[in-house]
C-alpha cells in the first residue's frame, strides 16, 4: 500500500489531525508545517501510512470528522483538507459532503 499524504489547515488543525490519526482503523503520522506558522495559519502535514478494516467505512468516518471541524465541532474549526495519494489529489473544502464524496475518498484509500 502506497502511502496516503494529507494537509489540515486552519485554526485547530493540530488538534484535527490528531483526532483523524486515532480514528479505528487508520495509523499514521503528522508534523506541523512552520511555513504556514510564520503566515499566521496552522497547517499539519501527515501521512497515513495503514488502513485497517473496509476502505469504506473509514471513508465515512473521515468525512462525519471533516463535517464536524467544518461546522465548529466544540468551538474548534479547520479550513481544508487535502489528500494525496500518488497522482490522486482530493480538496475536502465543502461544509456538506454528499455519498460522491465518500465514493472519492474511497478511492484513494483502496488504490
Amino acid at each position: 500500500m502506497a502511502d496516503i499524504q494529507f494537509e489540515v489547515q486552519g485554526q485547530d488543525a493540530v488538534t484535527a489531525t490528531e483526532e483523524l490519526l486515532s480514528i479505528s482503523g487508520v495509523s499514521g503520522s503528522y508534523e506541523t508545517e512552520s511555513q504556514a506558522e510564520k503566515e499566521g495559519t496552522l497547517a499539519t502535514i501527515g501521512v497515513i501510512v495503514g488502513i485497517v478494516g473496509g476502505a469504506i467505512a473509514i471513508a465515512e468516518q473521515i468525512r462525519k470528522w471533516y463535517q464536524e471541524y467544518k461546522q465548529g465541532k466544540s468551538g474548534k474549526t479547520i479550513d481544508y483538507v487535502l489528500i494525496v495519494r500518488g497522482d490522486k489529489r482530493l480538496l475536502l473544502k465543502d461544509a456538506t459532503l454528499d455519498d460522491a464524496t465518500v465514493k472519492q475518498i474511497e478511492q484513494i484509500l483502496e488504490d
